[in-house]
């Protein structure tokens, strides 16, 4: 998953909605507590539903707008081998928006909201995918590294309080930890290659490395939504504890690779039992996310022309869909 986004403040979020009965947050508080789902026809307090779809709508974003820096790749992908790989994972990624999208509207929300949202600026989606994909490495550690950090996200949200996120989530995940070993393999054998494409992996491992740690989001002292998103089970692992998890998974499978990553300050602390690692960008990271990227503006204006090109098919559905319901109600008659 890609959820920096939901980190940042919603000053319109509220801890209970106005005029509810105790019962029904007393009721919901239990569930909570016992650890059962929500479902869409329970009540819930309006912090916890705008929650929710913040995180889950900035997610569908993150998945659809994610294809491009890969897609922009399958025409000039070295094989068929690797060019047809490619195309299942950049399905796979719109197919995810889509489960995403209708998890979200089960909270109330139109699909065309979100979009519209997504398409004017106002909606966020993970910073990862405002950075170039300069060669066909790039392409590669975007599955291991990326997607890696993306299942370390995504696994705990299987467990997620609310229902349909949760179940989405099941499926996402299994195809997620597939990007992530075709990724890594990918890598492997360009770094079994010339010297030429081994400098282009350790390459594109030094541009993508400080991105990737940052994608988990900013550290749980300055993270304004963790504490409420904990406590209803919305997120069940923090901000910094995921990242060290990934450290500590990614640079084992690095010294495989045989590439280094490009921080100094890494080292094993035995005493920790884990590894130490260097200071974030942070001042990058929030430029990115506030639309100041290298590739904001492409990958939004790509989306929008997207949505916009396609409008005859999303015509061509509901007249069609039109005809069929008279035809139907004709027949009834």
């Amino acid at each position: 998953m890609y959820t920096q986004a939901m980190d940042l403040p919603d000053p319109s979020a509220k801890l209970h909605v106005v005029g509810q009965p105790d019962a029904a947050q007393a009721e919901f508080d239990l569930k909570i507590d016992a650890d059962r789902k929500i479902e869409p026809q329970d009540w819930m307090p309006e912090a916890y539903r705008k929650t929710l779809l913040r995180q889950i709508s900035q997610h569908a974003h993150s998945e659809i707008v994610g294809m491009q820096p890969e897609g922009n790749w399958i025409s000039r992908a070295p094989s068929l081998k690797r060019k047809a790989i490619l195309l299942a994972k950049v399905q796979d990624e719109g197919g995810h928006g889509l489960y995403l999208y209708s998890a979200a509207e089960t909270l109330g929300q139109s699909r065309d909201t979100m979009l519209e949202a997504l398409h004017s600026g106002k909606a966020k989606y993970s910073s990862i995918f405002n950075y170039p994909t300069l060669t066909w490495a790039d392409v590669g550690v975007i599955g291991w590294l990326v997607d890696g950090a993306a299942i370390m996200n995504q696994i705990p949200i299987c467990r997620c309080s609310y229902g349909p996120y949760a179940r989405a989530m099941i499926r996402i995940c299994k195809e997620e930890s597939f990007h992530q070993r075709q990724g890594f393999e990918s890598l492997l054998t360009q770094m079994k290659g010339t010297q030429a494409q081994r400098d282009m992996v350790q390459d594109a491992v030094n541009r993508w490395w400080w991105p990737v740690l940052a994608m988990f989001g900013p550290p749980d002292a300055d993270s304004p939504n963790s504490a409420n998103s904990m406590r209803w089970g919305i997120k069940r692992i923090s901000n910094d504890d995921l990242r060290q998890k990934f450290v500590d998974a990614t640079i084992p499978q690095a010294k495989i690779l045989g590439v280094t990553v490009p921080d100094p300050d890494l080292e094993w602390n035995e005493q920790r039992g884990h590894y130490d690692y260097g200071a974030i960008d942070w001042d990058d990271f929030w430029a990115v996310v506030n639309g100041n990227g290298p590739c904001n503006k492409e990958r939004l204006a790509t989306r929008v022309k997207a949505h916009e090109d396609g409008q005859w098919v999303r015509d061509a559905a509901l007249a069609h869909a039109r005809k069929v319901m008279a035809r139907e109600l004709k027949e009834a008659a």
